[in-house]
């Protein structure tokens, strides 16, 4: 699988670079966010296996990193991992919301980084976003699904969800009152069963009932998980 790393320090890069080389990753490095834009461009002249993951590090030269990733965005569907030294769940949740797929919090792991880029990487190999939901609306008090299109709206508001938000949603919207265990929820909607994207789980529950404006319709389930209120209890 090719990946870009986007990393301004030369000696983090070539570190990383090896290991992850190690893993059967062909590494592309981009220093700054304009040549990650750039390697990210089609070439006509030398066509080239397309990148699998984005790695962006957030402390770049030229260019904000949350800018970088929302460029990224508009030009591909390729999945993002943010690399930030930033842990508070408020830039967490901006860098996803702007359509980062997952994030790293320096100092990590190694062994966390692989797991994190073959989770968001199986997203596009599985085809999780096409088909595997059932061509059906759902309609939760103020809260309208459509599951075919993907589009949710609250008191007929649009409501922008990134990808992992919306199959959270749609996941606990088709048994509202039902407790999905994390575990479980990570399996369906993450397709791993690796326990360190509990956080992230988290941090997307967090982002949509910022989103929805509803807090209290997803409700955490101390130990367990979390469950989707109905409506008429809200």
């Amino acid at each position: 699988m090719r990946l870009l790393l986007v990393e301004d320090d030369d000696h983090v890069a070539a570190a990383l670079s090896a290991v992850l080389a190690k893993h059967g990753f062909a590494v592309v490095h981009a220093r700054n966010g304009e040549e990650a834009l750039r390697a990210l461009l089609p070439d006509d002249r030398a066509p080239k296996e397309p990148f699998g993951v984005v790695l962006l590090d957030l402390g770049l030269p030229d260019q904000d990193g949350y800018e970088v990733c929302g460029k990224i965005r508009k030009r591909t569907a390729i999945p993002v991992i943010m690399v930030t030294a930033r842990a508070d769940v408020r830039s967490r949740i901006h860098g996803l919301n702007l359509g980062a797929d997952d994030y790293v919090v320096k100092p990590y792991d190694t062994g966390e980084l692989l797991a994190r880029i073959h989770a968001v990487s199986r997203r596009t190999t599985t085809g999780e976003d096409t088909g595997a939901i059932p061509a059906v609306a759902l309609r939760l008090g103020r809260v309208h699904i459509e599951l075919p299109t993907r589009r949710v709206s609250v008191d007929g508001e649009c409501v922008q969800l990134t990808r992992k938000e919306f199959d959270l949603l749609a996941l606990l919207a088709q048994r509202p009152g039902v407790v999905f265990r994390r575990e479980q929820i990570i399996s369906e909607v993450w397709r791993t069963s690796w326990e360190g994207t509990g956080r992230t789980l988290e941090v997307h529950v967090a982002s949509l009932r910022s989103k929805l404006r509803m807090p209290a319709l997803i409700e955490t389930v101390r130990g367990v998980g979390y469950r989707l209120v109905a409506p008429a209890a809200l």
